[in-house]
């Protein structure tokens, strides 16, 4: 795998949105992949995760629910979705699906694609299980760019 200083396109979690950027999405209960660590990430967690060695920040989400606040999601949102232009950004939670999938819709919707489509969008292209819960399907549809 080249180091370019983004993810590889079709490796694992990475979803392509439709200006090309590159997320990586992820399950912090399974082993890190091999490969390039992110340059940045987002952990959406209910408690403070672990440190790691490269820059991340924590949204407090506790698991099957909503972001705890709401304005600070959307700044970090927007934090993921502008540094994916130029390096590894990637999004993750404890499972990898529902609240990745979730913020990984928004980041779509940021991205161009409609708020009622976003979440198909993740499903055909992360995981068909992304985002788990009717409240976050709303969120994600109520989600402006």
């Amino acid at each position: 795998m080249t180091d370019t200083g983004r993810w590889e396109p079709g490796a694992p979690g990475v979803l392509r949105l439709p200006s090309g950027r590159l997320v990586r999405g992820r399950a912090l209960r399974r082993p890190l992949p091999e490969g390039p660590v992110p340059d940045y990430a987002v952990y959406l967690l209910g408690k403070r995760p672990p440190r790691v060695p490269w820059e991340y920040d924590w949204l407090r989400w506790p698991d099957f629910r909503l972001p705890a606040d709401r304005t600070e999601a959307r700044r970090l949102f927007a934090q993921v979705w502008t540094r994916a232009a130029t390096a590894r950004a990637e999004i993750a939670c404890g499972g990898g699906r529902g609240r990745t999938g979730t913020a990984l819709a928004c980041l779509a919707v940021l991205d161009g694609v409609p708020p009622r489509e976003a979440v198909e969008f993740v499903r055909a292209r992360y995981d068909r299980h992304a985002v788990e819960t009717p409240w976050q399907r709303r969120y994600v549809e109520r989600f402006t760019g």
